[in-house]
């Protein structure tokens, strides 16, 4: 998804906001009321306050994407053109640019042009790194501005395996609201209501009605680095038949995505991390105590989950849009059956009746069901040594667009600097990234308990 695309989505959200709110005057205007009551009003503060959040958030991507459009023309205007480029296709026909970098045997090596350019001053290699970053720069609407010591964007197939490769994920991650860190920056601060403003009954007619002023405060989130490098040996970049990019490059940013979503699950607020969702302050935590762990009953996990709803329902006063389990619990919900044998977690094909969940395609990670009517993620990154026996693992509730997430553009870079006297390089790959949860803390709920123990089958 780029730019555009959230822009549309917000946009979309907000039209669904706002005929809410339309829907609450016209209530009122027919039942011929002059003034809303609690409820109504609680629900239009609340409809009122997220739309001006997503127009703020509208605005700052429309100034990205102008940002870079316009830097995009700048480096168009100066920078040489390839041969490839300056050759003319035939009339009726398109050419379109093979990608520089791809994955597989025969693609060319980033880290061996990233060392070529800036070591050797390579013109031919540091042109494919141009050109990589433009074309990077035409799918994904960013900036491509390079810093000192060879930095360049990852190629295109990288970025696209971010996910996919296998290590744990950043599924609860991708579940957040998404921007940009900003530049020269180490933290990152959004504005929060401490205390609202209040309503009264007006005792007579031209008498005061209730004033009561608003405080409002604000909320940081550090700024943290994210990085990983690899030594290798030069027989390796130059020498090699295969892509090292495919073992070493593919291998960095998937543990890059695997400690972004640690991060936003369990960051500890110290030491240079974010404050993750479990470890923030003032979120809502509900007790599964079974000495016996069961799917149903009475204090079993659906109830349970049921109760964590509540909790986000009752302080939050909106609903949570996602569940994220560990998949070890996912997969011992799949396992529970009723007293007849007959599965609780019932398969979509055979038309569920009083199930208690239903799952969607199997997966290890990412979307893999619906539980309560809300959609349940499987997250590995989820910890699974909690409680007292350091065998319990939490199940997640969140409003996701509460939660905000910023990250910077990916760097790698490659160094020969003090390896050369053992004839190799260093490569690295590193990421900018702050997270914040702490604006709605009641949006958060986790169900941990006795009867999340490490599950039997």
């Amino acid at each position: 998804m780029n730019k555009r695309d959230m822009i549309k989505a917000l946009q979309e959200k907000r039209a669904e906001q706002r005929k809410k709110l339309d829907a609450v005057l016209e209530t009122v205007q027919a039942e011929e009321r002059s003034a809303l009551t609690d409820e109504e009003r609680g629900t239009f503060d609340d409809g009122e306050a997220e739309i001006r959040a997503i127009d703020a958030r509208i605005a700052e991507l429309d100034g990205q994407i102008r940002a870079d459009e316009a830097a995009a023309e700048v480096a168009e205007r100066y920078a040489p053109k390839p041969e490839d480029e300056r050759r003319r296709a035939a009339p009726g026909t398109s050419v379109t640019e093979q990608e520089v970098y791809r994955s597989g045997p025969g693609g060319q090596s980033y880290f061996r042009d990233l060392y070529l350019a800036n070591r050797r001053g390579d013109r031919e290699a540091t042109e494919r790194l141009r050109r990589n970053d433009k074309m990077v720069a035409e799918k994904r609407a960013i900036s491509t501005t390079a810093g000192a010591g060879g930095e360049f964007v990852p190629p295109l197939w990288l970025e696209d395996e971010f996910v996919s490769l296998a290590r744990p994920g950043r599924v609860t991650a991708d579940l957040c609201v998404h921007g940009t860190v900003p530049a020269g920056t180490n933290s990152i601060s959004i504005p929060k209501v401490l205390t609202g403003t209040a309503e009264a009954i007006q005792s007579s007619q031209n008498s005061a009605v209730q004033q009561t002023d608003m405080t409002t405060g604000s909320i940081s989130s550090p700024v943290v680095t994210i990085a990983g490098g690899q030594t290798i040996s030069m027989q390796l970049v130059e020498q090699s038949p295969l892509n090292i990019d495919d073992l070493i490059l593919a291998d960095l940013a998937a543990d890059y995505a695997m400690k972004l979503d640690r991060q936003v699950l369990s960051g500890t607020g110290t030491s240079g991390q974010v404050t993750g969702l479990l470890t923030l302050a003032g979120t809502n935590s509900v007790a599964w105590t079974q000495a016996t762990p069961s799917m149903g009953g009475a204090g079993a996990m659906y109830s349970s989950l049921g109760a964590a709803v509540s909790a986000i329902h009752t302080t939050r006063y909106q609903p949570p849009t996602h569940v994220v389990m560990h998949p070890r619990r996912w997969a011992w919900a799949l396992a529970q059956v009723d007293t007849a044998n007959r599965p609780m977690v019932v398969p979509m094909a055979q038309g569920p009746n009083n199930a208690a969940g239903t799952p969607g395609e199997l997966a290890a990670q990412g979307r893999v069901g619906e539980m309560l009517g809300l959609p349940v993620y499987t997250d590995p990154n989820l910890p699974t040594n909690v409680g007292a026996g350091t065998n319990q693992d939490v199940i997640l509730l969140l409003r996701a667009s509460d939660v905000f997430l910023w990250e910077g553009n990916v760097r790698a870079e490659a160094f020969e600097q003090t390896y050369a006297q053992n004839l190799s390089l260093f490569v690295r790959l590193y990421n900018y990234a702050s997270f914040q949860a702490g604006r709605y803390p009641a949006s958060i709920a986790a169900v941990t308990g006795t009867g999340s123990i490490t599950p039997a089958f």
